[in-house]
């Protein structure tokens, strides 16, 4: 498979709380973002799981790509496409032996230096960030920038995912920066209509 798509939508309970993980991917892939990422830091493994393989099944009759992030364990349980994983998270090497060759596997970086071993070590795509300030996350360390951004992308040769901060007043220009694709949280998740709010952004992605 190893698909990347543009709009990578990571879904978030904790920052609202009016749609469930489940709810953010119905109406994410319903506006357009070809790419869900299922990020939860709490709750039992078990239930992780289970609701995991629920939206897997929503992204497979949308067609788009499903990633559980940091948990290898609840990404091979529930037949997920693939894993994002942080620079503490499970190392990037042995995840690809045990996911295999066709999971999709995405790593963070917040510089060039982390970029590249990411590349090296085996992931099909970078998530650069945060570009820009961002309250999504609380261990975000501090913004790149949109140089930053071009700097890694035209350096490293897997795509680019930009992160942080990200939104419709400033979609274009980190496109425009290199960047192969975004991922966002509160610009969609925290939007009073989360389809419409990915509709949108997609519409942006492709302009650029």
């Amino acid at each position: 498979m190893r698909r990347i798509g543009r709009l990578h939508v990571l879904t978030d309970i904790a920052l609202q709380e009016r749609f469930s993980h489940l709810e953010l991917a119905r109406l994410a892939v319903q506006g357009g973002a070809d790419v869900i990422q299922f990020r939860q830091k709490t709750g039992s493994t078990r239930s992780l799981i289970e609701t995991a393989r629920e939206m897997k099944a929503v992204c497979a009759a949308a067609g788009a790509v499903f990633i559980v992030n940091d948990r290898i364990d609840v990404a091979m349980a529930s037949g997920a496409d693939g894993v994002h994983l942080g620079q503490e998270d499970f190392p990037i090497g042995p995840a690809r032996e045990l996911l295999g060759a066709e999971r999709i596997i995405g790593g963070s970086a917040s510089n060039l230096e982390e970029a590249a071993a990411c590349v090296r070590d085996g992931a099909d795509y970078v998530g650069f960030g945060p570009v820009f300030p961002t309250t999504s996350k609380a261990d975000a360390g501090p913004a790149g920038g949109l140089e930053a951004l071009r700097s890694v992308s035209d350096s490293i040769d897997a795509p680019v995912i930009a992160i942080g901060g990200i939104n419709e007043e400033n979609a274009a220009q980190v496109m425009d920066s290199g960047a192969y694709g975004i991922a966002v949280i509160s610009s969609v998740c925290c939007r009073p209509d989360p389809d419409e709010a990915a509709f949108r952004l997609c519409r942006l992605i492709r302009k650029a």
